[in-house]
Protein backbone atom coordinates (compact mmCIF):
# COMPACT_ATOMS: atom_id res chain seq x y z
CA UNK A 1 0.00 0.00 0.00
CA UNK A 2 1.18 3.46 -0.97
CA UNK A 3 1.02 6.98 0.99
CA UNK A 4 -1.68 7.82 -1.58
CA UNK A 5 -3.45 4.51 -0.52
CA UNK A 6 -6.20 5.99 1.69
CA UNK A 7 -9.03 3.36 0.96
CA UNK A 8 -8.14 -0.52 0.89
CA UNK A 9 -10.58 -2.71 0.45
CA UNK A 10 -9.04 -6.60 1.11
CA UNK A 11 -10.91 -9.33 -0.23
CA UNK A 12 -10.92 -13.08 -0.37
CA UNK A 13 -12.16 -16.30 0.76
CA UNK A 14 -12.89 -17.97 4.47
CA UNK A 15 -9.40 -17.88 6.54
CA UNK A 16 -7.46 -16.69 3.27
CA UNK A 17 -5.38 -14.16 5.61
CA UNK A 18 -7.42 -10.93 4.88
CA UNK A 19 -7.73 -9.82 8.61
CA UNK A 20 -3.84 -10.32 9.83
CA UNK A 21 -2.93 -8.75 6.42
CA UNK A 22 -5.07 -5.73 7.22
CA UNK A 23 -3.48 -5.95 10.50
CA UNK A 24 -0.64 -5.69 9.94
CA UNK A 25 -0.71 -3.10 6.88
CA UNK A 26 -2.38 -0.83 9.77
CA UNK A 27 0.64 -1.46 11.85
CA UNK A 28 2.45 0.32 9.20
CA UNK A 29 0.52 3.14 8.56
CA UNK A 30 -0.21 4.13 11.85
CA UNK A 31 3.19 4.70 13.19
CA UNK A 32 2.89 6.29 16.55
CA UNK A 33 -0.60 7.46 16.24
CA UNK A 34 -3.82 6.30 17.14
CA UNK A 35 -4.81 2.93 15.80
CA UNK A 36 -8.51 1.78 15.49
CA UNK A 37 -10.40 -1.27 14.80
CA UNK A 38 -13.90 -1.30 14.13
CA UNK A 39 -15.11 -4.95 14.64
CA UNK A 40 -18.75 -5.82 13.17
CA UNK A 41 -19.53 -9.14 14.64
CA UNK A 42 -21.83 -10.24 17.05
CA UNK A 43 -21.85 -13.30 19.37
CA UNK A 44 -25.34 -15.07 18.56
CA UNK A 45 -23.82 -17.88 19.18
CA UNK A 46 -21.42 -20.02 20.97
CA UNK A 47 -19.20 -20.63 18.17
CA UNK A 48 -19.22 -17.24 16.95
CA UNK A 49 -18.39 -16.07 20.15
CA UNK A 50 -15.58 -18.28 20.04
CA UNK A 51 -14.61 -16.78 16.72
CA UNK A 52 -14.64 -13.20 18.21
CA UNK A 53 -12.50 -13.90 21.66
CA UNK A 54 -10.26 -15.31 18.90
CA UNK A 55 -9.96 -12.12 16.75
CA UNK A 56 -9.49 -10.20 19.93
CA UNK A 57 -6.71 -12.16 20.84
CA UNK A 58 -4.55 -12.25 18.24
CA UNK A 59 -5.05 -8.58 17.54
CA UNK A 60 -2.20 -6.09 18.54
CA UNK A 61 -3.09 -4.44 21.97
CA UNK A 62 -2.63 -1.14 20.20
CA UNK A 63 -5.85 -1.07 18.06
CA UNK A 64 -8.61 0.83 19.91
CA UNK A 65 -11.80 -1.80 19.57
CA UNK A 66 -15.08 -0.03 18.45
CA UNK A 67 -17.88 -2.79 18.44
CA UNK A 68 -20.60 -1.59 15.88
CA UNK A 69 -22.58 -3.57 13.53
CA UNK A 70 -24.97 -1.62 11.86
CA UNK A 71 -24.16 1.77 11.97
CA UNK A 72 -20.26 2.16 10.20
CA UNK A 73 -20.52 5.82 8.42
CA UNK A 74 -21.39 6.93 11.70
CA UNK A 75 -18.36 5.61 13.33
CA UNK A 76 -16.47 6.51 10.88
CA UNK A 77 -17.03 9.94 10.44
CA UNK A 78 -16.68 9.58 14.60
CA UNK A 79 -12.93 8.74 14.53
CA UNK A 80 -11.70 12.29 12.49
CA UNK A 81 -9.24 13.93 13.87
CA UNK A 82 -8.50 11.21 16.23
CA UNK A 83 -7.57 8.19 13.67
CA UNK A 84 -3.94 7.78 12.36
CA UNK A 85 -5.20 4.48 10.76
CA UNK A 86 -8.64 2.31 10.90
CA UNK A 87 -9.52 -1.16 9.91
CA UNK A 88 -12.88 -2.20 9.58
CA UNK A 89 -13.87 -5.78 10.10
CA UNK A 90 -15.98 -7.10 8.49
CA UNK A 91 -17.77 -5.89 5.63
CA UNK A 92 -19.46 -9.44 5.44
CA UNK A 93 -20.82 -9.21 8.82
CA UNK A 94 -22.54 -5.69 8.34
CA UNK A 95 -24.08 -6.61 5.60
CA UNK A 96 -26.07 -9.87 7.47
CA UNK A 97 -26.35 -7.95 10.31
CA UNK A 98 -28.57 -5.06 7.80
CA UNK A 99 -30.49 -8.19 6.44
CA UNK A 100 -30.98 -9.45 10.20
CA UNK A 101 -32.27 -6.25 11.48
CA UNK A 102 -35.01 -6.35 8.20
CA UNK A 103 -33.49 -3.62 5.45
CA UNK A 104 -34.64 -3.80 2.38
CA UNK A 105 -32.40 -4.87 -0.57
CA UNK A 106 -32.34 -0.63 -1.52
CA UNK A 107 -31.35 0.05 2.23
CA UNK A 108 -28.19 -1.99 2.30
CA UNK A 109 -27.20 -0.75 -1.01
CA UNK A 110 -28.03 3.28 -0.10
CA UNK A 111 -26.14 1.91 3.10
CA UNK A 112 -22.89 0.69 1.14
CA UNK A 113 -23.04 3.96 -0.83
CA UNK A 114 -23.12 5.82 2.65
CA UNK A 115 -20.33 4.08 3.56
CA UNK A 116 -17.92 3.94 0.88
CA UNK A 117 -18.37 7.79 1.00
CA UNK A 118 -17.70 8.62 4.36
CA UNK A 119 -14.63 6.13 3.44
CA UNK A 120 -13.47 8.53 1.03
CA UNK A 121 -14.13 11.70 3.04
CA UNK A 122 -12.34 11.14 5.92
CA UNK A 123 -8.58 12.03 6.45
CA UNK A 124 -6.99 9.08 7.71
CA UNK A 125 -5.92 5.77 5.56
CA UNK A 126 -8.57 2.54 5.70
CA UNK A 127 -8.19 -0.82 5.75
CA UNK A 128 -11.81 -2.42 5.06
CA UNK A 129 -12.06 -6.38 5.09
CA UNK A 130 -14.99 -8.05 3.53
CA UNK A 131 -15.50 -11.74 2.17
CA UNK A 132 -15.33 -12.40 -1.53
CA UNK A 133 -18.77 -14.60 -1.38
CA UNK A 134 -19.37 -14.82 -5.34
CA UNK A 135 -16.78 -17.54 -6.11
CA UNK A 136 -18.75 -20.81 -4.79
CA UNK A 137 -21.75 -22.83 -5.73
CA UNK A 138 -25.20 -20.89 -5.93
CA UNK A 139 -26.60 -21.13 -2.34
CA UNK A 140 -29.96 -23.20 -2.49
CA UNK A 141 -32.18 -20.86 -0.27
CA UNK A 142 -33.53 -17.32 -1.24
CA UNK A 143 -31.91 -15.73 1.70
CA UNK A 144 -28.15 -16.61 1.13
CA UNK A 145 -28.77 -15.91 -2.73
CA UNK A 146 -29.90 -12.23 -1.67
CA UNK A 147 -27.54 -12.17 1.09
CA UNK A 148 -24.80 -13.21 -1.72
CA UNK A 149 -25.64 -10.45 -4.40
CA UNK A 150 -25.71 -7.45 -1.93
CA UNK A 151 -22.20 -8.53 -0.46
CA UNK A 152 -21.43 -8.78 -4.17
CA UNK A 153 -23.06 -5.09 -4.74
CA UNK A 154 -21.61 -3.82 -2.13
CA UNK A 155 -18.01 -4.94 -2.32
CA UNK A 156 -18.17 -3.16 -5.87
CA UNK A 157 -19.28 0.43 -4.46
CA UNK A 158 -16.05 -0.26 -2.07
CA UNK A 159 -13.92 -1.24 -4.53
CA UNK A 160 -15.04 1.72 -6.78
CA UNK A 161 -14.23 4.12 -4.16
CA UNK A 162 -10.88 1.95 -3.07
CA UNK A 163 -7.61 3.64 -3.98
CA UNK A 164 -6.10 -0.51 -3.47
CA UNK A 165 -7.45 -3.63 -4.10
CA UNK A 166 -6.21 -6.45 -2.62
CA UNK A 167 -7.20 -10.18 -2.89
CA UNK A 168 -6.31 -12.72 -0.33
CA UNK A 169 -5.04 -16.25 -1.96
CA UNK A 170 -4.41 -19.03 0.73
CA UNK A 171 -2.61 -16.40 2.80
CA UNK A 172 -1.07 -14.28 0.26
CA UNK A 173 -1.89 -11.03 -1.62
CA UNK A 174 -2.80 -10.00 -4.91
CA UNK A 175 -2.86 -6.59 -5.49
CA UNK A 176 -6.06 -6.30 -8.21
CA UNK A 177 -6.48 -2.18 -7.95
Amino acid sequence: MTELSRLTLITGGARSGKSRHALELAQALAGEGRAFFLATAQAWDTEMAERIAHHRSTRPARFETIEEPLALSTAVRSLEGRAAVLVIDCVTLWVANLLGVGLADDGVKREGAQLASALRAVSFPTIVVSGETGCGIVPENPLARRFRDLLGIVNQQLAVAADSLILMVAGYPMRVK
